[in-house]
C-alpha cells in the first residue's frame, strides 16, 4: 500500500494531535494529585529568659522587629530602643560574651545566652566587656553610642538570632517584663 503524499500532512498533524492530547492528560492528572504531606515543624519558640531591658526600665519602642521576606530583603531585624547617649546597656539573660568590638564603625556586643542556642546583639555601643566574658542578666556590658545609630534620635538596637536567623527579641521579655505592671481591679459600685 502506498501513501499518497498528501496524506503525508494530514498523518503528521493527527500525531501531533495526539501527542498533545497525551501530554495534557497527563498534566491534568497530576495537577489534580494532591501534593504530598510535609510533615509540620513548627519553629523553635523564644523562651521568655530576660530578667531586664537592655536600656532603662521600660523604654519606649522606636521601630520594632519586622522580619524581611528571604534572607536579602528589606526588613528590621532588631527593636530600636530609645535611650540617652552614655546610658549604660546591659545583658538580658545569662550568658557569654561572644564579640566585642566594632563592625562598619559602630560598637557592637554579642552575648550567647546560656542554655540555648540564642545570641542577642547590641548596638551602637562602647564595650566594658570582652569576648568570654560571662554576664548575668542586668549586668552592663557597655553604654550607648551617640554616633553610629540608624535612629533619629540616640537609640539602641536590640538583636536576637538564632544561628543566622533573626528573631524578635522582644520575644525574651516575659509578660510582666513587657507589659507596664501587673493589673489592677477597681472596685464595682
Amino acid at each position: 500500500m502506498r501513501t499518497r503524499r498528501r496524506d503525508l500532512p494530514v498523518r503528521a498533524a493527527l500525531a501531533l494531535l495526539l501527542g498533545l492530547l497525551l501530554t495534557f492528560s497527563t498534566c491534568t492528572a497530576r495537577a489534580n494529585d494532591s501534593p504530598p504531606p510535609v510533615p509540620a515543624v513548627p519553629a523553635p519558640s523564644v523562651p521568655a529568659i530576660a530578667r531586664t531591658w537592655p536600656v532603662g526600665s521600660h523604654p519606649l519602642v522606636l521601630r520594632g522587629w519586622e522580619p524581611p521576606a528571604t534572607v536579602y530583603a528589606r526588613g528590621h531585624r532588631g527593636v530600636d530602643l530609645a535611650t540617652p547617649a552614655g546610658a549604660e546597656v546591659r545583658a538580658v539573660a545569662a550568658g557569654r560574651v561572644s564579640f566585642a568590638g566594632r563592625v562598619a564603625g559602630r560598637g557592637v556586643v554579642a552575648v550567647e545566652l546560656t542554655g540555648t542556642d540564642l545570641r542577642t546583639t547590641y548596638e551602637p555601643v562602647t564595650a566594658t566587656v570582652k569576648k568570654g566574658d560571662e554576664v548575668e542578666p542586668g549586668e552592663v556590658v557597655g553604654t550607648a553610642e551617640i554616633t553610629g545609630s540608624h535612629c533619629a534620635t540616640t537609640c539602641v538596637h536590640w538583636g536576637l538570632l538564632r544561628g543566622e536567623t533573626y528573631l524578635d527579641p522582644l520575644a525574651l521579655l516575659p509578660p510582666w517584663l513587657l507589659n507596664r505592671g501587673p493589673s489592677r481591679l477597681l472596685p464595682v459600685l
